[in-house]
């Protein structure tokens, strides 16, 4: 009933009601198909088996399936494996970067000033204080 060659239609998971093509028979259990379906191992149980039978190699590539399929009339389904679709990020609520330039622009005038004059500070050299001699710290 399930031999190599076969048009199926899938019953159950994700890929149900598509057709797909029996392209090897691992076990009394389980068969590998390709079609419009996953190229999948499958158990026999989830498939139903179709009057045609097309004439394929056990283990045929996807490109042989798809050839098979144009000439049964079935139409072509999109080429196999998919690229990975650009993941969009979620927004964030707190952005580091946008709550510094957010800042800048809401501050105060002297928390400004303060801002320019920390960096006054940073840019320029530190200098070390001025050792007091002993002498001058009995003068005063």
């Amino acid at each position: 009933m399930f031999e190599v060659g076969r048009v199926c239609l899938k019953l159950a998971g994700r890929d149900a009601g598509k057709r797909c093509i029996i392209v090897d028979v691992q076990d009394s259990n389980f068969v590998l198909i390709d079609g419009e379906t996953r190229r999948r191992k499958c158990n026999v149980k989830h498939l139903e088996p179709l009057n045609t039978v097309v004439k394929i190699r056990k283990a045929a590539s996807h490109e042989n399936v798809a050839e098979e399929f144009n000439k049964l009339g079935f139409g072509l389904w999109k080429t196999k494996p998919k690229k990975a679709a650009q993941r969009v990020l979620p927004v964030r609520k707190y952005d580091p970067g946008k709550a510094k330039k957010q800042g800048a622009e809401t501050a105060s005038q002297p928390a400004a000033e303060a801002k320019e004059k920390a960096e006054t500070q940073e840019k320029a050299p530190k200098q070390k204080p001025a050792k007091k001699s002993k002498s001058k710290e009995a003068a005063e």
